[in-house]
């Protein structure tokens, strides 16, 4: 038996919800548009893997419909090359969600008929899909009537039961006895909504529609427990190597090649670097001949999934090709996690948004005097 009973005001909360969303709900947003009998699962499934960690309005303006229309299918998604779908993502961040897409994709290609497979336990099997992204794929896109929670609806349950800090047990527990069995489809998506534009973690209380029934109103802030989020630090020393040639710039890459099993940046291309705290504005190791070759240009600051980065940026323009290429043999200069040689390629400056590149890189190259 629940440690939760049904309570009494439930068809109540129901129906302010219902009117809520009708009225304040975001009814427009693409994925919430579409047939919820399985044909459109996957438009729902790329929009849940996007959503997570990225605000609404960015991948609505720049990363949703680029990238169905490159990838309409799971079945095109599956026979893609992982750097296309790195590419397509960038600015995304979180870039394994990508990767996960992809293996998911020739797994429903392999085994599910290039389709994802209905229920929510199928889904949870696939990389990438956890509990709550099962919960609304199978809501959204294939009709099922499932309660799910995440961020947000954690924070309505927190606050609507005063739970300081409830389990994920005790929160999968309430979604499933407060789900709106009639219309779970539009029930879902205002809790959600109500979670990201009301009760927000300075909530709105006094426009919430579901107030009257919330335990925690009186001291909102309470509940959930606040849990302080810490990063890594890491200092990392950028190294930005270019050359001109036939009055197109280049600039040295590390490839991705080179660090397939990195954990940091795997699958996309970076500017060389390396971890640490050196004495001087010269690379460790570098040959004699080249010692006064780089020239500290810029630093700046960035956070990257675990991380918190300082990062150093050093640059050297070179006359040429082969010039540039005998400064990086003879600097120990390679990727973060990795103690061997970069796999370095040379790209046209006015071709990097061709490739997959990290955000750090993107900062780093700002950096360049011109």
């Amino acid at each position: 038996m629940s440690i939760y009973p049904v309570p009494d005001w439930l068809p109540d909360f129901h129906t302010r919800i219902a009117q809520w969303y009708a009225k304040c709900g975001r009814v427009e947003l693409p994925w919430r548009n579409l047939r919820r009998d399985g044909s459109q699962s996957y438009e729902v499934y790329i929009s849940e893997i996007m959503l997570q960690q990225t605000q609404v309005s960015r991948v609505l303006e720049a990363f949703y419909f680029p990238f169905l229309h490159t990838f309409p299918s799971l079945s095109a998604l599956a026979d893609s090359h992982e750097q296309d779908v790195l590419r397509l993502w960038q600015g995304l961040g979180y870039y394994t969600r990508a990767r996960n897409l992809r293996k998911c994709a020739q797994i429903c290609v392999k085994n599910h008929n290039g389709a994802l497979p209905k229920g929510v336990e199928n889904l949870k099997k696939l990389p990438g899909i956890g509990a709550y992204s099962a919960g609304a794929i199978s809501c959204f896109g294939f009709g099922e009537s499932v309660g799910f929670v995440d961020a947000n609806i954690k924070r309505v349950f927190s606050r609507l039961f005063a739970l300081q800090n409830p389990t994920s047990h005790e929160l999968q527990t309430l979604a499933t006895i407060l789900l709106d069995t009639q219309d779970s489809f539009t029930y879902n998506q205002a809790l959600l909504d109500i979670g990201a534009l009301v009760c927000k973690s300075k909530p709105l209380c006094i426009v919430c529609p579901i107030r009257e029934f919330c335990k925690g109103s009186n001291a909102p802030h309470l509940y959930p427990q606040k849990t302080l989020k810490t990063r890594e630090s890491l200092r990392l020393e950028l190294y930005i190597i270019t050359y001109y040639e036939n009055q197109t710039l280049y600039v040295a890459l590390d490839s991705p090649h080179s660090r397939r099993d990195s954990t940091l940046y795997a699958g996309l291309y970076n500017v060389p670097m390396r971890a640490g705290n050196l004495s001087n504005i010269s690379p460790a190791g570098i040959s004699k001949s080249f010692a006064t070759s780089f020239k500290h240009i810029g630093s700046f600051k960035h956070a990257y999934t675990k991380y918190a980065i300082n990062a150093l940026v050093f640059y050297a323009h070179c006359q040429d090709k082969q010039q540039a290429q005998a400064l990086i043999d003879s600097c120990v200069i390679c990727s973060v996690d990795s103690q061997s040689r970069c796999d370095i390629a040379f790209v046209a400056l006015d071709m990097l948004s061709s490739i997959p590149l990290s955000n750090l890189s993107h900062k780093a190259l700002k950096c360049i005097p011109m």
